[in-house]
């Protein structure tokens, strides 16, 4: 359970930047189960990608720097994920 918990977090802060990300930039938004899922998808994608790169922090325990980690690389990895699905529908649309 130890090494699926950053996952989790890295889920639900890409859920909750998805939709933060999509509250601040009305354009892009998909509505908030649209945000949600691409925040879900950005959150485990970028989450990976950093500890692939060697830019996650911490061990993947429970220390707050892991966890810390977890939150910003699912946060940023949500938002970005909506951005790019956002802006590819604006483009499709026209």
């Amino acid at each position: 359970m130890e090494t699926l918990l950053p996952l989790i977090i890295q889920l639900i802060s890409g859920a909750v930047g998805g939709n933060v990300a999509g509250g601040l930039f009305k354009n892009i938004s998909l509505g908030t189960l649209g945000n949600s899922l691409a925040g879900i998808v950005g959150g485990g994608l970028g989450g990976q990608i950093l500890a692939m790169l060697g830019m996650a922090t911490g061990s993947g325990g429970m220390d707050l720097g892991s966890i810390i980690g977890s939150v910003a690389s699912g946060g940023v990895g949500g938002g970005v994920l909506l951005a790019i699905v956002g802006i590819l529908k604006n483009l499709l649309s026209k």
